[in-house]
């Protein structure tokens, strides 16, 4: 139980991560609020099962990191991110195990790691960075399909902007990469989260 207006000074600051909404209004008024715990027992359960898993407690991790992080980036574009440089990890490892250890030719060995990169990236962010929205079923299907075509697309745009960078403005190759791959991020950040995760929260 609390005040109306307390919840109102809040509400601009809640966060959309996880449903932890007492942390979240702790986290989020203006002054630090007067707080008295009413203890109970909790009693055998009879139907369905225990939501309390160790993904909540991610949840509540990304959850403290959006109220330190969110107001400057995104916490979803930051655990995005991340799980985007696992997927190049994951590509080089496929790459080079197709490529150098089995003699598979470059161009299919490239296409498979891409594809996989990009079905384990998908993967992450439904159980991690979209947990509250994760998709199951034909949708998880569809949602591949929608996030494997945003990615592709921002694929081409981090060659074509890196190489514009690079060839006609002159910018050292290192920065120019570094600039195609902010580029598709963005790219494929905003496009999935539109196209592949836009549905209703989910239980």
């Amino acid at each position: 139980m609390l005040r109306r207006e307390v919840f109102h000074d809040a509400l601009p600051r809640l966060s959309a991560v996880g449903f932890k909404i007492l942390l979240d209004i702790l986290a989020s008024v203006p002054r630090p609020l007067r707080v008295e715990e009413v203890p109970y027992t909790f009693r055998t359960r009879h139907a369905g099962e225990s939501k309390l898993d160790t993904l909540v407690a991610w949840e509540y991790l990304v959850l403290l990191a959006d109220k330190v992080f969110g107001g400057v980036v995104p916490v979803r574009f930051l655990l995005f991110s991340v799980i985007g440089g696992v997927g190049i990890l994951t590509h080089m490892a496929v790459l080079i195990t197709l490529f150098r250890a089995f003699g598979v030719g470059f161009a299919w060995s490239q296409a498979a790691a891409t594809l996989v990169a990009m079905t384990g990236n998908f993967l992450l962010n439904n159980l991690l960075t979209y947990r509250d929205r994760r998709l199951r079923g034909w949708r998880l299907l569809w949602g591949w399909v929608t996030f494997t075509l945003a990615c592709g697309i921002g694929a081409v745009a981090n060659v074509g902007v890196a190489s514009f960078i690079f060839n006609w403005r002159q910018v050292a190759w290192m920065p120019a990469a570094l600039a195609g791959i902010l580029i598709s991020s963005v790219w494929n950040y905003a496009v999935s989260a539109i196209f592949t995760w836009n549905a209703p929260r989910q239980a």
